[in-house]
């Protein structure tokens, strides 16, 4: 995946960084990393500038999130709440539960999004939820604008400055990134643990 990454940038430019950043965001799988530092690189010995990767980067990453935020709006709460009136004694669920969350949204949601810009694979799920919830849209898109931003202009810089050393960074960021999965799945497994242990208290 990565040479061809690396291809279609050459081939295409601002453009290619632009789709390659959006598909990543609605494609988790495909490395933001390789694609951000490449582009830094780029900068080296095209005529592409910096500033110029950066906005590509971060117009694709807004575009791909407002994607997944429209996917998010389809499966709002009311939705929900029929999945749950139909399936909820089988999953342990209750509407209260459904409204507990979306309140808890409600109320963090604006800095979970900034913040989870910056974090592997959350840093594009983070827009479903967001939709779900009805986050205030021009909001969504200031703070998905600037963490993006701030996420796309650490690793085109990182690309800039490492030169034809960038996949080493790649490497170092895919060491990260499974540092972070493994977490993620470990914080997934005390949630269930806990959520399993509150319901038994509670009956």
């Amino acid at each position: 995946m990565e040479n061809w990454i690396t291809e279609f940038m050459s081939e295409f430019g601002y453009i290619g960084v632009l789709l390659l950043i959006m598909l990543e965001n609605i494609f988790p799988p495909i490395p933001s990393e390789v694609i951000l530092t490449f582009g830094g690189f780029m900068t080296t010995y095209s005529n592409m500038t910096v500033i110029g990767v950066i906005i590509a980067a971060t117009i694709g990453s807004v575009v791909g999130a407002m994607l997944l935020y429209s996917i998010g709006l389809l499966i709002d709460v009311h939705r929900l709440e029929k999945i749950v009136d139909r399936w909820g004694k089988y999953l342990r669920l209750t509407r209260k539960d459904i409204h507990r969350a979306d309140a808890w949204f409600d109320k963090y949601g604006p800095w979970t999004v900034f913040f989870c810009r910056l974090i592997p694979l959350i840093r594009s799920l983070i827009s479903i939820p967001a939709g779900m919830s009805n986050m205030n849209f021009p909001l969504f898109i200031l703070l998905t604008t600037l963490g993006s931003l701030l996420w796309n202009g650490i690793l085109v810089m990182v690309g800039v400055s490492v030169g034809e050393n960038w996949q080493s960074i790649v490497e170092y960021m895919d060491i990260f990134s499974n540092v972070v999965y493994v977490l993620i799945g470990i914080s997934g497994l005390l949630v269930i643990l806990w959520y399993v242990r509150f319901r038994r208290k509670r009956a």
